[in-house]
């Protein structure tokens, strides 16, 4: 897959750049890696000649540019329902059940949202991991972003790591909260366990924000906003709080029903085998118009469940 081909002129101010540092300014909406690649492989032309990514340029020249969409994907396509929350011919957003894998792997080579998406959109093949900017555990539910482009995916992405894609959630915690606040504790890989994620020193900075949704007897529905997106940051910084998510076995520890807690609530926890979060909105500049993007969703059904029988619950709830 090839997108149509770029032509622009060197400005004169950027003489005696190197020709893929001129590039990364000039097409701000490309990686300078990936300009490189594409300079190696032939896919630019200055004044109708090839020249390396070191050369000067003298500002002036014409260059043409050929974007290329490498074919990275090799999942194969599976017919697979997918929820699209919002599309158009540069994004996809889809709501994700909890339990969908979203990237094939040891174990889950088949049935997940990249094999469903490439049977849905084909295209998708070209772009690095099938579009995909961002992704979720396999037990949260909720929005996810993939992009339809080889620009779209570059500008989303950096978009994200320059923190400017906001990501909203809903969750429910273990124990009584009293107000909202931060979270700010540095995230790194468990010294001992190494399938999971713990604060320490050392780690990657990494800032949550909570607010009050409703309080019940023993547990706190929130709504929590991302500052940066590291790996379980959610559930390891509640957990480090001592607040884990309901259902999250890997932080939370086993299980325990709360003193006095009815029949029906306790059978309603023991039953809810996920961490009780959804991802409920998306917020972020549309990669080629620049216009602000809203998506929301509605919680999983399952969580609305666990909400509705807290709310029930003979000590709940308590604003």
């Amino acid at each position: 897959m090839t997108e149509e081909a770029l032509e622009k002129v060197i400005p004169a101010e950027f003489a005696g750049f190197r020709l893929d540092q001129a590039l990364a300014k000039m097409f701000p909406q490309f990686s300078r890696s990936r300009l490189k690649t594409w300079i190696l492989g032939g896919y630019v032309s200055v004044n109708g000649a090839s020249i390396r990514p070191k050369d000067s340029v003298m500002g002036g020249e014409t260059v043409i540019l050929r974007p290329q969409a490498e074919k990275s994907v090799t999942s194969e396509p599976e017919r697979i329902d997918l929820d699209i929350a919002f599309e158009d011919a540069a994004i996809i957003v889809v709501n994700k059940p909890a339990g969908l894998v979203v990237h094939p792997g040891a174990g889950n080579i088949r049935g997940t949202m990249m094999n469903g998406l490439l049977y849905r959109y084909p295209e998708l093949a070209a772009l690095p991991r099938a579009g995909i900017v961002h992704r979720l555990d396999k037990n949260t539910s909720g929005l996810l972003m993939v992009a339809r482009t080889l620009t779209a995916h570059t500008v989303l992405v950096r978009a994200l790591a320059e923190r400017e894609i906001g990501r909203h959630y809903e969750a429910v915690c273990c124990g009584t909260l009293t107000g909202g606040g931060m979270i700010n504790g540095p995230i790194r890989r468990h010294p001992v366990d190494r399938l999971k994620m713990a604060v320490q020193e050392g780690g990657k900075p990494a800032v949550t924000h909570y607010r009050l949704i409703t309080r019940f007897a023993a547990h706190t529905h929130v709504s929590v906003k991302l500052e940066t997106g590291r790996t379980h940051q959610i559930r390891v910084h509640f957990a480090w709080r001592r607040h884990a998510l309901v259902g999250d076995s890997v932080y939370g520890g086993r299980l325990a029903i709360p003193a006095g807690a009815s029949d029906e609530l306790g059978k309603c926890l023991r039953e809810f085998r996920r961490q009780a979060l959804c991802a409920t909105s998306l917020e972020f500049a549309h990669p080629e118009t620049g216009e602000m993007v809203r998506v929301v969703a509605e919680p999983a059904p399952d969580f609305q469940a666990l909400l509705a029988t807290l709310g029930t619950d003979s000590k709940s709830p308590q604003q």
